[in-house]
Parts: C-alpha cells; structure tokens; sequence
C-alpha cells in the first residue's frame, strides 16, 4: 500500500545545512575568547574577495546593511535617484530610501523577471546618481548593458548579488562588475546564521566601508567620521569558511536539480535562463498562469513547502504607496501574481523531486489548459 500525502515527509522549500565543519568551526572561537570582528573575520573576507575576483571584502551584518553601507559610502543621500527594479525583496529599494535617496522603478523581463535592462536609460535624470540591479532568484542581471550604461552617464552601479552567491554573467562573477551586496541569511545558498559582505576593486571604498561599519573608527577610540555598528561576529565568519567550501557542490546540485525539475515539469512555466548566464538557483521559481494560489494550496496538501517571490511588487507596497508612488510596471505586476517557487535546495533526494513533479503534473488533467506553459 503506498503511502497517503500525509504519511510522506514534509518537503521544505529551504533547508540551510550546519554540519559537524561548521559546529567545530563556532567552538574553536568560543575557545579562543577573540568573538567579534577577529581574525575569521579577517580571514573570511579573504576567501570571498577570493571567491569573487575581487581585491576587497567587507564583512558587515545582513545583506540589508551591505546595501545600506555602500549608499552611504558612496555619498548618496538626499535629492539623489536610484535606478532598481520593483521585484525583489523590499530590502533592495528601501536601503535608497535609508539613506534619504528616492528609487526609481524599471519595470521587468517577462522571462526573467530581472530588471529589463534596455528600459533604464529612459529612466535616467539629472538626479540619477546609481543603478542598482537585482541578480534574482540567483540569476545575473544583463551586466554588459549595465555597466556600458553606467559608464556613459557616469554612474555608480550597486549589484544586489544577496541571492546570487556564486553565479556568473558571461563566466565573470557577480559583485566583481560594481559593488557587491551578499547576504548570507539562512535560506541562502550559503549562510552565515545572518550577516553580509561588499565586495570591491576600490581601494579607497574599502577603506570607507571598513569605517562606516564600526562607528566610523580608523583605530580604538578615535572616530573620523559619522558610523554605525554593522559589525559581524568571528562565529558568524567561522560559519561561511565552512560553507564557502561546500558553496561549488551545492550550487552544482541545486543547478541538477533544477535541471530535472525542467525536463519533466508540466503545465507550468519554468525558469528561463540566458545562455551567457551561470543561474545558482537560490529558488527555482515557476510562472502559473491562471490559478497560483490552487496550486500551492495543492502542493501544500501534498506535504511540498512553496513560497511566493513575491506577492506584491514593491511600487504596490503600503509603504511606496503612502510615499505617492504610482508606477504603472505591467511586467512585475503579472508577475506578483504568477510566480511560484518550488523546493530546489541540495538536501533533495530523488525522491523528493519525483515527488514534486509528480504532484505538479497530477494537478491539472489532461488537455486542461489551466497551467500550461506560456
């Protein structure tokens, strides 16, 4: 007799992995009393500078204070625009508003959903002092369309890489074209518990940062400038240098993995990636036209975790609302209401994505239209 829905494990839509590395990692700080901006520290900024082909990384406390801090660096404040994109997390546009900078929306790709980089130079004013793209879902942006923009307007270019650890845009690591912005909040492909690094060739804007993250401090006591506590801790470096070494396995899995889920996947949209890309997969997220909601309601009562990224574009938000924002984005708002994300992380077993497939490809019946691809 097989096994019901209810009877089968739960399959999560992330499952961070801390192993034995990462247990000794903590405990050999914890013994060597050095807890808070130490030598791991030191040394883990070492190996993701490393990581992306990048002289400088600083390590900060999330992935929204490496966002925060490299605005500030950059002296971007008051009356100045930020060119980003309306679908991501809310973090990526409200570190603009921080700072007391105004975002400016460009809507999507339809295919991507990544900032539609052909649509930004119409976008670009006077005010305009960065553009900030969004490598989401762990796919780079359109970088050599970026950056040729941003270097004849002479602008800052700020890469929410927060998704995106490891991938590439035409065999170049993200956070090595501008600035870099990581995060390594648990459910990303590599954690840290919480935490977040920038990354930089700018000598000078390392500097800066390092400042600015610790009280504006260029030695103990003696503050140069106006700073904040964004520090991380040597436990929380302790646990990226063991994740830093398994990042390549798992990426390389979550990459399988996706692999499958496309091949075999019907009635749904999946994921588009540009053959000048390397997508890690930070989610595996699917278009539905029709009828989203049913279907992870369906996915649910299979014992399969999903999630909407995201359910409202940020133009949309209470917040941007209330601030008179207006925008009329047709790509992202399709999207709000199609996507989907299914489980993608390395800990699937076979099992598991025969069971999703399964479970997706029962939904609709046959000849049913309701969730076929676009």
């Amino acid at each position: 007799m097989s096994a019901t829905p209810s009877e089968l494990p739960f399959i999560p839509i992330a499952k961070p992995e801390l192993g034995e590395e990462e247990k000794a990692a903590v405990m050999r700080v914890l013994d060597s009393g050095m807890v808070v901006q130490g030598p791991r520290v030191a040394e883990f900024e070492a190996r993701f500078a490393e990581l992306c082909g990048v002289k400088h990384a600083v390590a900060v406390a999330s992935g929204t204070a490496a966002l925060w801090v490299t605005l500030l660096a950059y002296e971007i404040g008051p009356g100045a625009e930020v060119i980003t994109t309306p679908f991501s997390f809310i973090a990526s546009s409200n570190c603009a508003l921080f700072v007391g900078a105004r975002p400016v929306f460009v809507d999507i790709e339809p295919e991507t959903c990544l900032m539609d980089a052909g649509a930004i130079e119409s976008r670009i004013t006077e005010r305009t002092r960065a553009i900030l793209p969004v490598h989401l879902y762990g796919q780079p942006c359109d970088m050599a369309t970026i950056m040729d923009i941003a270097g004849r307007h002479n602008l800052v270019v700020i890469e929410d890489a927060c998704q995106a650890h490891g991938a590439a845009f035409e065999g170049r690591p993200v956070g090595s074209f501008g600035t870099g912005c990581f995060s390594f909040y648990p459910t990303k492909n590599m954690t840290t518990g919480e935490g977040g690094m920038v990354t930089t060739n700018d000598d000078a804007l390392a500097e800066r940062l390092r400042l600015l993250r610790n009280h504006g401090q260029s030695q103990r006591y003696r503050h140069d400038v106006l700073g904040y506590h964004f520090r991380t801790t040597d436990m929380q470096a302790a646990i990226g240098l063991a994740q830093i070494e398994k990042l390549a396995a798992w990426n390389e899995k979550r990459i399988a993995n996706a692999r499958y889920l496309s091949e075999r996947l019907k009635g749904v949209q999946a994921p588009i990636v540009r053959s000048n890309r390397r997508h890690v997969f930070h989610q595996y997220t699917v278009r539905v036209s029709g009828n989203r909601d049913v279907l992870l309601n369906h996915l649910k009562e299979q014992g399969i975790g999903t999630a909407v990224h995201y359910p409202y574009p940020i133009h949309q938000q209470p917040l941007y609302q209330s601030l008179g924002y207006r925008d009329v984005l047709p790509q992202a708002e399709a999207a709000s209401r199609e996507v989907l994300s299914l489980p993608i992380h390395q800990a699937l077993s076979p099992s598991d994505l025969g069971r999703i497939v399964a479970a997706v490809n029962g939904f609709a019946a046959p000849g049913d239209s309701s969730l076929r691809s676009e």
